[in-house]
């Protein structure tokens, strides 16, 4: 993936643009469901209560996401998908499949991995309904999170996804997977920087990483974490379309 290795090598540096007034931490929308519904229901974890983390991959499926999602469904840790739609959801459409039917969650990571800042608003929503519409024929679920390419977002962006009834999801923990095959040094990045209500950003498409997170599932378990997909993070709140959610 040479193009999207190039733009996914951006991403650290990038300063994230608008609509900072909209960016929700999980505790913050935990916090908000709480206060109007005490009673909320939280789903299978109550994260208000245990040491949550999300675990997410961008921009697949790939060659090797059958043998993720054997691991994942080893250890029984759910997880968030932000598919990529042009060669990827198009090109491995059994896996999509299987990841729906596996019980993860399915997310929107646009069509081709364009910056949806440099876009106008007709291409800003091209890039999310064409992934959209490739998950649901799949799938028969249209996804309700999208995480835009270097988690650049704006004003448009935000009200686009408003409109398509996305949510943003960023992260606060990256291993920058894209720039090394060294398992035991993405393995390093992400423990170092793992916290309770985390969302660890990873990608399936490049060689190191999946090999890495097997060591990363026991040791965050060692640690009592217990793994949640980005919605069940949220939970009682729910994400809301357009808003963005960043720890």
């Amino acid at each position: 993936m040479p193009v999207l290795s190039v733009v996914a090598a951006l991403t650290l540096g990038v300063a994230l643009s608008g609509c900072s007034s909209d960016r929700v931490s999980p505790e913050d929308a935990r916090a908000a469901a709480t206060t109007q519904a005490k009673n909320a229901d939280v789903g299978p974890v109550d994260c208000r209560k245990a040491k949550c983390i999300a675990l997410t991959f961008d921009a697949g499926p790939g060659k090797d996401t059958p043998q993720l999602l054997d691991t994942l469904k080893k250890e029984k840790v759910p997880a968030t998908f932000f598919l990529l739609g042009k060669n990827h959801v198009v090109r491995y459409p059994q896996v999509v499949r299987r990841i729906a039917a596996e019980g993860h969650e399915l997310a929107n990571h646009t069509w081709t991995h364009g910056i949806l800042t440099d876009l106008d608003r007709d291409e800003i929503r091209t890039e999310l309904s064409r992934t959209q519409d490739a998950v649901e024929k799949l799938t028969g679920r249209r996804p309700t999170l999208m995480r835009p390419p270097q988690g650049r977002t704006n004003d448009t962006v935000s009200e686009v996804s408003r409109e398509l009834g996305l949510a943003q999801v960023l992260w606060s923990v990256t291993a920058k997977d894209y720039s090394t095959t060294d398992s035991a040094l993405i393995k390093k990045r992400v423990l170092d920087q793992a916290k309770p209500d985390g969302i660890i950003l990873l990608h399936d498409i490049y060689d190191g990483t999946v090999p890495a997170v097997p060591g990363i599932i026991a040791e965050l378990k060692a640690r009592g974490f217990t793994f949640v997909t980005v919605p069940q993070l949220l939970a009682p709140g729910k994400a809301e379309p357009g808003k963005v959610y960043k720890p």
